[in-house]
This record gives C-alpha cells, structure tokens and sequence, in this order.
C-alpha cells in the first residue's frame, strides 16, 4: 500500500511539473521578454555591423537574438515561478 502511495504521490510531482511548464510556455511574460531581448540584441548587433554589408554577418542576427532571449529566460522564469 505505501509503494501504491508513493507512485501516485510522484505521478502528482510530476503533474504539477508539467503544468507549470506548459503555463511557462504560454505565458505573456515569456513571450514578452522573448520580444524585448530580441529587440535589444537585434539593435546592439546592428550597430556593431552598421560599417559592413555582409549578408552572412546580418544572417546572424535572428541567431543569437533567440539564443540569447533562451538563455536569460532561465532566470526569469524562476523569477515567474515564485510568483505563481
């Protein structure tokens, strides 16, 4: 019986896991920082290569706006998480 328990008592763990991923992955504030951060980097980038028409440069822009956006993201989504 306490083995059953256990089982259920993990299967809810990880519901509840679950469920706040997804919430994550739909939520504004996700979305909204994904912007911002894209923005900012796009901008910063662009500015940096402004003396250079290279079409490989400019290619990496899309690139390291989503990398970047994807690794801030951590830290905010802790921050969501408390807050939940």
């Amino acid at each position: 019986m306490k083995e059953l328990e256990s089982r259920i008592e993990k299967i809810e763990e990880r519901n509840k896991r679950v469920e706040m991923d997804k919430a994550w992955e739909i939520s504004w504030t996700r979305r909204i920082c994904i912007c911002i951060l894209t923005y900012i980097v796009v901008v910063t980038y662009s500015y940096i290569i402004s003396r250079y028409d290279n079409i490989y440069l400019s290619s990496l822009v899309p690139v390291i706006g989503f990398t970047l956006s994807t690794l801030s993201l951590g830290i905010i989504r802790k921050i969501w998480q408390k807050r939940r």
